[in-house]
């Protein structure tokens, strides 16, 4: 009897926090996908940003099917202003999840500046529920 009581008692216990899991806002649950160093950032806005820019900042995924260059482009926006691109090797899984509705967001993880490469963004995409 007391086994049957402490299944019960411990179902009841997961239910709830099955629940209350159930209950938070869906923008908490994400699933990591990927990280990547951004593409092509001297040739758009992002050497006028940099001193504006800083890690943890929400970066928008806009997809640019009709890119001439890549079918799968993937351009990476700051605040409306575009700083690159997803990188060629890594952004074919995120264009097929951008173009069967899934929403994507990414964070800028890291804002390194070598010395002789100049500097560059490292940033992190996850796949929002």
């Amino acid at each position: 009897m007391k086994r049957i009581w402490v299944k019960c008692g411990l179902f009841l216990l997961l239910a709830g926090a099955g629940n209350a899991w159930a209950q938070q806002p869906e923008a908490e649950a994400k699933v990591y996908l990927q990280s990547s160093r951004l593409a092509g950032f001297k040739y758009y806005e992002g050497r006028k940003l940099w001193p504006q820019l800083k890690t943890g900042d929400e970066l928008k995924l806009v997809r640019e099917a009709d890119n001439p260059h890549d079918g799968n482009a993937i351009g990476v926006e700051w605040q409306g202003h575009k700083l690159g691109h997803v990188p060629r090797t890594d952004n074919a899984a995120l264009a097929r999840f951008m173009d069967h509705g899934q929403h994507l967001e990414a964070r800028i993880t890291a804002l390194p500046k070598e010395k002789r490469r100049g500097r560059w963004i490292e940033f992190e995409v996850y796949m929002a529920h």
